[in-house]
């Protein structure tokens, strides 16, 4: 497990460094982090090139398949992601997983006074409770096992009060296209669960609570 003092410098001191990692790997992401100031709580988008990638831009109308939120510790930008496991992932792996190299970081409007020590420490013993949990196949709201936007979401309503998208049920996306309904059968199967609560990344993009920081 992510130890709480690893957790707590991440949330609290980190929240106010700019984000500039050395290293190598996806040149363009290494720019963008040295120069966009990135926060921890912000917010991170892709469009993930993993087999599920384009059911969920269909379902969702949205090019945004995956998230993640944002960790700074010495300079040095993470993302904690619900991957295969929920884990750390350093911002240049992070974006050299999404298609070219490409990804938006959103920031909570008016974070410096929303997002004080006290609310940062709360959301750090709440993201912690899920490091390490299978990536959930299932889209599926209970805490067993999590998938990259319900981890962003429970953080900041666990952690600081604050919803962030709207809850939807699966039912209420759009299904209809051969994609999607080929996933939902190798997931589901004939018992479809149309009336789970999810949340998607699309629905936590278009919040009208955050607003844009970096796109490259």
């Amino acid at each position: 497990m992510i130890r709480s003092a690893l957790f707590f410098t991440f949330f609290i001191f980190g929240f106010y460094s700019c984000s500039q990692p050395a290293g190598t790997g996806n040149s363009k992401s290494t720019a963008a982090a040295g120069t966009s100031s990135l926060k921890n709580g912000d917010l991170i988008f892709q469009t993930s090139q993993s087999s599920q990638c384009k059911a969920v831009q269909l379902a969702t109308h949205s090019i945004y398949s995956h998230c993640g939120i944002i960790y700074v510790k010495n300079n040095v930008t993470f993302v904690y992601e619900a991957v295969q496991p929920v884990k750390l992932t350093p911002l240049d792996e992070f974006a050299e997983r999404g298609k070219d190299g490409k990804y938006v970081v959103k920031r909570l409007k008016n974070a410096e006074a929303i997002l004080t020590p006290a609310v940062l420490a709360k959301m750090q013993s709440e993201g912690e409770k899920y490091e390490g949990k299978n990536y959930d196949l299932f889209f599926e709201w209970s805490d067993d096992r999590i998938y990259c936007s319900e981890l962003l979401w429970k953080i900041y309503k666990q952690g600081a009060g604050i919803e962030i998208g709207k809850l939807e049920k699966l039912k209420d996306f759009d299904l209809g296209s051969e994609p999607v309904k080929v996933k939902l059968k190798e997931r589901y199967g004939d018992h479809i669960l149309f009336d789970e609560t999810v949340i998607s990344p699309a629905s936590i993009f278009e919040s009208e609570k955050l607003y844009t920081v970096y796109e490259n």
